[in-house]
């Protein structure tokens, strides 16, 4: 219904605050800027452009090579931080999410360099921080992503030095009950860690190919759930620890 609402305020707004309603009410989810510890960089500084950062659109299809960072061709102009092994970095969306939904944020080593269109292509990503919705029969859902807007996680002490492309990737459940009705906003930032260690990060996973789509916690009816559910189970591989 919020939908229906939002698309019939559209049509009938002027181009100019058709836009606007747009990217304030209809698709909020993006992550223009990567956070540094206390550091909040400027838009699309060191975070590649995406491809909706005018729509704010999601990518529903799973299989998409948009999947790996929804970007095209962004990646030469984006800059690369260099951060140490053991900080806190991030991104901070446009604004609160207000979707249901799961949140995780993987790395992959980039070859040849960050600022690389190849970097990031093949089974070379892992998981290194999720928020996983909570439920219980007696309460329902909890959502740890749901009005929040920076999220941030510690690079791993045992990292192997080098550049790697961070990717955070929401996967909103609100219109999930039929398949490719999930909603994914996807960003990756460029960044150079030092005086990593010698851990060897995984389990490894590709984008595309981490997903079917067929998922429990892709395709799910967050409103109508069995009497047999058992709580929400994480897409994707666990996450890496040291």
């Amino acid at each position: 219904m919020k939908l229906l609402t939002y698309t019939a305020i559209l049509a009938f707004a002027s181009p100019f605050y058709a836009f606007k309603l747009n990217r304030v009410l209809l698709f909020p989810d993006t992550f223009p800027d990567l956070v540094v510890g206390s550091t909040v960089t400027a838009d699309y500084q060191y975070v590649r452009m995406t491809d909706n950062h005018y729509s704010r659109g999601p990518v529903t299809d799973v299989k998409s090579p948009l999947m790996k960072c929804y970007e095209s061709n962004t990646a030469a102009s984006t800059s690369t931080y260099t951060v140490a092994a053991g900080t806190t970095i991030g991104f901070k969306a446009d604004q609160a999410l207000y979707h249901q939904g799961y949140l995780d944020i993987y790395m992959a080593r980039a070859n040849p360099t960050a600022n690389t269109e190849s970097a990031g292509s093949g089974a070379v990503w892992f998981k290194v921080a999720e928020w996983v919705p909570g439920w219980t029969k007696a309460g329902g859902f909890t959502w740890p992503s749901l009005n929040v807007q920076t999220f941030t996680f510690t690079i791993p002490k045992c990292l192997p030095a080098g550049e790697y492309l961070v990717r955070i990737e929401h996967i909103a459940l609100h219109a999930a009950s039929s398949y490719g009705g999930a909603q994914l906003y996807i960003a990756c930032g460029q960044i150079k860690v030092t005086g990593g260690g010698s851990g060897n990060p995984g389990p490894l996973t590709s984008f595309p190919g981490a997903y079917t789509g067929n998922e429990p916690g892709i395709l799910l009816n967050i409103y109508n759930l069995p009497s047999n559910y058992p709580g929400y189970t994480a897409p994707g591989p666990a996450k890496f620890t040291c």
